[in-house]
């Protein structure tokens, strides 16, 4: 009897903010909870990671924190990646932070007493933020899931965006790889060339620092700093430098 091979199914999509959602489910936030949704949404830290998050994790003066436990159903260890990863702190996630400073304990995120978060206390601030704001029910993971989409479609490599989140593997981290508009465009010109095989798209040629910014100015996105873009090396310094780049860059103004 020959063998059946089983097919596999499309993988399930994920929910994530758009970048008006986003703003919209923080000004509906209440004040208290606040802070630790700005962190969620501007460092991509799992759950978990954000409910072992400790003060001496953070460093508020070099704008950084180290994650190096996570807290799943009140059993402490190490993260999921099983090991630890640096995150630079965006302005605002810096400013929530400064915000949320306290004296009830060593958690940076927890409730009157210093003890840690239960599960079923922080869902429904998030829920009450969403209605408020008139958007859907989420989980947490959309808050992470929002994180990586926003960096991919803000031009960040993927290879950064793993090492930000802390995915063990890069295929985790391929499928945000669509929303890219690098690659969303390479797509695009595949496209092309396969329905028309005499007009393949030409190849690519390295580009300059000023080539880079002529494209950058073309797209309209400009950087925080008025810094251009650029690939970072594979090294830890590359996905800092590159997110202090890009992370917050907006479209600018056509006019």
């Amino acid at each position: 009897m020959a063998a059946v091979a089983w097919l596999k199914g499309p993988r399930p999509e994920f929910d994530f903010f758009s970048f008006e959602e986003a703003e919209r489910f923080l000004d509906a936030a209440d004040p208290e909870w606040r802070p630790m949704f700005t962190l969620a949404l501007r460092t991509g830290l799992r759950i978990g990671e954000l409910r072992a998050l400790r003060w001496d994790d953070v460093d508020l003066v070099a704008g950084r924190l180290v994650v190096r436990r996570c807290d799943w159903r009140g059993h402490l260890g190490t993260p999921k990646s099983g090991r630890n990863r640096e995150l630079p702190l965006s302005g605002d996630a810096l400013a929530a932070l400064k915000t949320q400073r306290h004296l009830k304990g060593e958690l940076v995120f927890c409730a009157e007493g210093g003890r840690a978060w239960k599960e079923n206390e922080y869902k429904w601030p998030m829920w009450r933020a969403c209605k408020k704001a008139g958007l859907r029910k989420i989980s947490w993971h959309v808050l992470r899931h929002t994180f990586a989409s926003h960096l991919v479609m803000k031009g960040v490599p993927l290879k950064a965006v793993q090492e930000l989140m802390g995915h063990a593997t890069i295929e985790m981290t391929l499928r945000y790889s669509h929303l890219s508009p690098e690659i969303g465009a390479e797509r695009c010109s595949c496209s092309i060339g396969m329905a028309i095989p005499w007009q393949r798209a030409p190849p690519r040629p390295p580009t300059s620092g000023h080539t880079r910014r002529k494209l950058v100015e073309a797209a309209g996105i400009e950087g925080a700093s008025g810094c251009v873009p650029t690939w970072p090396s594979m090294s830890l310094r590359g996905p800092y430098l590159l997110i202090t780049r890009v992370a917050n860059a907006t479209p600018r103004d056509p006019a």
